[in-house]
């Protein structure tokens, strides 16, 4: 007879990026009084400094708050689609999900990731439809939305009869009707504990923990973090760890740590539904399963998505390597890779022919881009190539591409430029609509080849207005040829400083990404070319001095401001031949073969049809 532990809820707050997750959860941790008076509460969920400056949530947390003599843990996700691997762990922690919709946006391709993750594992849903403070919120059109997407994922009955709600997280206000929000989240967290279920255990059955979730203590290393789904769990216990591929090891459990609100604090004994973090397991891994010695029975490892795109990284090979970052060799480097794969499941490593080399495989060009952030900012000095999609060959010889599902909200005048953007890029258009407020939604399947390097020209298109997401969307045949960018790149030909009397020439060929004394060296990217070919340019050339008057010594001219690229920018701007010289304080773009001739030589060959030499 299973038993039901009724003073406990376990529920993950999911959603599309920018619909209000991270500030709802600070609305509960303040409204339960898991913050102490005058602690900081804006987005506290996001403590990573790139969640804070990109303003989205990269990795999965969890809280814990009290509501009503029960104990409700919480599990922020990500958002953004490049990040499914977190929202995959967070599920197989909980019991049931808030799926938060925008008012305005509705539905959108991570909603349905989410969503159809949730159904997939049979968890019940609470539909949360937020912002409806918004001038354009469309409440009524919006549930309707979510209904059909139910349907569109072949619910079950009983999954369709889920309770909607109303909120603005911002003032955490929350209710059944939206013309009548409650004072506070009173009616939503009451909801929760009424539509969630608690967790069941058998009381006769030996201990299971499953590892969800990872991270680190500087004194303890790493942490398990586990749920507990039968029997309880002790400090200083002996238990049989089962690794993923089935192998099993007798082991001690060394330190215990429930949450209380956002603190982790140490527990003699953790029991049954409840989440902890475990130490005492050197190298333990996600999906691994904690249970009795005498009896052990592991539990089905966790299942995340492939990969769909790579890129190399290796270690720095620019004349001016070594001046910025303290991290500089191959071996330094491959052993961060190896630490994130540790807690990152969507992530996987590969060698290359070089021994300084290797790819990096991810869902997406913004997941890819936080790692190569986050080592910069370690001190890393890297050379990182253009992002590129997995191709995989079918039984019958042909070659499969991942596709992607995108929408696009743009206003109804640029609604042109767009469809023959996305028409160049092979993207089929499988819907089209309009918000009834001047704007228009479009919804594409791309291979996921077209999207790379698109972004900016998006933006350009819509000039700023127009916003796009994307999920992976299934493998499907090889599109075909798709074009690259339109314009070539200006590449200096020797090394040294650049000089006004050379931008001053050079200004009027394109845009430059370099400033007036800035280092470069020969190969060095300093700009996009207005013609599709690439072009040699002599970018420290100083002005010769004479005693002859000029005519033009009186002119004044005026320079144009550099583009300055950031990381994410670099490696979408990026053409095959080229690369992105990463460092602490600088991202530089440069060729792969940096010797001019060299170029020429491989230019030539290509033309020719003949494979490159080595």
């Amino acid at each position: 007879m299973p038993a039901v532990r009724e003073d406990l809820r376990t529920v993950a707050i999911v959603a599309h990026v920018d619909h209000g997750k991270t500030t709802l959860v600070d609305a509960m941790l303040r409204q339960s009084g898991a913050l102490q008076r005058g602690e900081d509460t804006e987005r506290i969920m996001d403590s990573d400094d790139q969640e804070r400056e990109r303003g989205i949530t990269i990795l999965a947390k969890h809280t814990v708050i009290r509501w009503k003599d029960t104990t409700v843990t919480i599990v922020d996700t990500p958002g953004h689609a490049d990040f499914g691997g977190e929202v995959e762990r967070g599920l197989a922690l909980v019991d049931g999900v808030v799926l938060l919709v925008d008012a305005a946006e509705g539905p959108l391709p991570q909603t349905r990731f989410v969503l159809r993750k949730a159904l997939e594992g049979r968890l019940p849903v609470i539909l949360v439809v937020n912002k409806v403070d918004r001038p354009d919120a469309r409440v009524a059109e919006v549930v309707s939305e979510v209904e059909e997407l139910f349907l569109e994922l072949d619910a079950d009955d009983d999954q369709l009869e889920f309770p909607v709600y109303y909120a603005i997280g911002r003032d955490g206000r929350a209710g059944i009707r939206p013309d009548e929000l409650g004072d506070d989240l009173s009616e939503l967290l009451d909801g929760i504990l009424h539509a969630i279920p608690a967790p069941t255990h058998d009381p006769e059955h030996p201990l299971q923990a499953q590892v969800g979730n990872l991270d680190a203590s500087p004194y303890l290393g790493r942490l398990a973090i586990s749920k507990i789904k039968h029997g309880t769990l002790r400090r200083g216990q002996q238990v049989m760890w089962v690794k993923r591929d089935g192998t099993q090891v007798k082991a001690k459990v060394g330190e215990l740590f429930t949450t209380q609100g956002l603190e982790r604090v140490p527990a003699e004994e953790v029991g049954p539904g409840e989440i902890a973090a475990i130490a005492g397991f050197p190298d333990i891994m996600l999906g691994d399963t904690l249970t009795d010695v005498e009896d052990p029975r592991p539990l089905p490892p966790i299942v995340v998505d492939e990969p769909s795109l790579a890129m190399t990284l290796g270690v720095n090979t620019s004349p001016l390597a070594g001046r910025d970052g303290d991290k500089l060799t191959a071996r330094m480097i491959e052993a961060r890779l190896e630490q994130e794969l540790i807690g990152n499941v969507s992530l996987k490593v590969e060698p290359t022919e070089r021994p300084d080399t290797w790819e990096v495989h991810g869902r997406g060009e913004l997941q890819l881009a936080v790692l190569v952030e986050n080592m910069r900012r370690e001190g890393f000095e890297l050379t990182v190539g253009k992002p590129r999609v997995l191709v995989r060959t079918t039984e019958d010889g042909g070659r499969e591409e991942p596709y992607e599902a995108v929408t696009i909200d743009t206003p109804e005048e640029h609604l042109g430029a767009i469809t023959q953007l996305m028409a160049e890029r092979k993207g089929q258009m499988r819907n089209m609509g309009g918000h009834g407020t001047g704007w228009v939604r479009l919804d594409y399947r791309i291979p996921a080849r077209g999207l790379i390097g698109m972004r900016t020209e998006f933006l350009t298109q819509t000039r700023g207005a127009g916003m796009m997401h994307s999920i992976f969307d299934g493998w499907d045949g090889w599109a075909g040829e798709i074009r690259s960018r339109q314009s070539g790149s200006l590449v200096c030909d020797r090394a040294g400083k650049i000089t006004t009397y050379a931008v001053i020439a050079l200004q009027d060929r394109g845009a430059l990404f370099v400033s007036v004394g800035d280092e470069v060296y020969e190969g060095s990217v300093i700009g996009e070319n207005k013609r599709a070919e690439d072009l040699d340019v002599n970018a420290v050339r100083e002005r010769k001095v004479t005693n002859i008057r000029s005519s033009t010594a009186e002119e004044l001219v005026k320079i144009a401001p550099p583009r300055e690229m950031t990381l994410d920018q670099a490696l979408e701007f990026i053409a095959d031949d080229e690369q992105v010289e990463v460092t602490p304080s600088f991202v530089r773009l440069r060729k792969a073969v940096l010797n001019t001739t060299e170029r020429q030589k491989l230019a030539k060959r290509k033309a020719r049809g003949e494979a490159p030499t080595a």
